[in-house]
């Protein structure tokens, strides 16, 4: 497996190619968080004809060969990782993801839009600056002094020329008590330097407001922790303001809890009226149905879906829709029809792996089909650059003619 060139010992490319490829599962695979989050679920058994332990001989065999060949620094909790990366992904699942304790944090945190940063929006603007949308009142960046409309410059002392939002919200984010620099140009002319210490930020799942013609909108932009009880509030302010429509909103909702979806849903969906069915395989495994009060069940309703709608988020526009409880507009949903159970080990790891699939009330499974709207409403680029959100006003006007 050696030749020798020039008194240096070089493997043959077989083995420096499968040390490769180890080495990029280890590292690859726990960035599998894909776009659907999980539901938690009660696992129920699985027949089949797996053995009871695996054979791990040539495991072993593999591992003697890239302990006694590979080029590189590999460490043994490194290496344990990597097997059981390799054990979830064995399964051509994307939501079937094996999480370290650290990625298990991080994917928590997402699911609760839990992180540390400095509390502020970013976009671009109509020239592809990246700029300040809104700083969040009561963060680092408001108390620091950004404003909205803001250029960033650079951060950390690199230029943003080029850089994608995303790329940007990564730099800006870090760990809690650490600083970020940021230059920043204020009205195109007034070139400012803010160096911000980043705090742990928590932003709320539900969001509402007031819109013309008393109709209530309600976002939510995940199914989180705190979700059942923001919506509860928003719901009974609605109830109290007598509003005469409801937008609820679920555009890049990329879903969450199943548990919230259910409990959401209820306020439109009377107790006893299906809401999804799951099934393993072509057995129904469970039922969830309306859990009563439906307080909002006889106010006219507009649910507003996207592409980015997905997993509890289409959970809910199905079960409203269905149910004849709301009209939906947008565009077609993202497509997650599947559900997953979250697995929790001694040592903060976790195991997040698919246990059934999720049928409509109509008995429709979504999996890579999505959700049709009623009513489809692009909006284009034009449109949002302008701030034009052409899916709320086609909503607004929905609703204004069922007054």
């Amino acid at each position: 497996m050696y030749e020798t060139k020039n008194g240096v010992k070089r493997r043959s490319w077989r083995a420096k190619l499968a040390g490769l490829l180890l080495l990029a599962a280890v590292f690859l695979a726990g960035m599998w968080f894909g776009q659907g989050k999980f539901s938690l679920h009660r696992a129920h058994p699985v027949s089949s004809n797996l053995p009871a332990k695996l054979n791990y001989s040539q495991v072993d065999q593999l591992y003697k060969s890239l302990v006694d060949n590979y080029d590189g620094r590999l460490t043994e909790s490194q290496l344990e990782d990597g097997l059981k990366h390799g054990l979830a992904t064995a399964t051509h699942d994307p939501y079937t993801v094996y999480f370290t304790p650290k990625e298990a944090k991080a994917f928590s945190d997402q699911l609760n839009n839990s992180f540390s940063g400095i509390g502020a929006q970013l976009g671009q603007d109509k020239d592809g600056n990246l700029e300040v949308i809104a700083p969040i009142d009561g963060l680092p960046a408001a108390k620091a002094g950004l404003k909205a409309q803001d250029l960033i410059a650079s951060i950390n002392g690199e230029s943003t020329t080029g850089m994608s939002v995303d790329d940007a919200v990564s730099k800006i984010r870090g760990p809690k008590g650490t600083t970020v620099k940021l230059q920043i140009v204020r009205n195109r002319a007034q070139a400012l330097n803010f160096t911000i210490t980043r705090q742990d930020i928590t932003l709320p799942s539900v969001k509402t407001k007031m819109l013309d013609g008393n109709i209530g909108y309600i976002q939510i932009t995940t199914f989180a922790n705190d979700t059942v009880d923001l919506f509860k509030k928003a719901a009974d302010d609605m109830a109290a303001k007598h509003v005469k429509g409801i937008v609820l909103d679920l555009r890049d909702d990329p879903g969450g809890l199943l548990d919230a979806a259910i409990k959401v849903s209820s306020y439109w969906v009377p107790e006893g009226k299906t809401l999804l069915q799951e099934k393993h395989g072509s057995e129904v495994t469970n039922t969830y149905f309306g859990q009563g009060g439906n307080e909002l069940g006889n106010i006219p309703t507009v649910v507003l879906v996207n592409g980015g709608s997905a997993s509890a988020s289409e959970i809910t526009a199905g079960a409203l829709h269905d149910n004849k409880e709301a009209y939906v507009i947008g565009e077609k949903s993202y497509g997650k029809g599947v559900v997953q159970q979250l697995i929790n080990f001694g040592d903060g790891s976790q195991l997040k792996v698919t246990v059934a699939s999720w049928y409509r009330p109509n008995g429709q499974n979504i999996n890579h089909k999505g959700i049709t709207p009623d009513k489809i409403v692009k909006i284009s680029d034009t449109d949002a650059t302008a701030g034009n959100d052409t899916q709320l006003k086609a909503a607004q006007a929905y609703l204004a003619n069922k007054q």
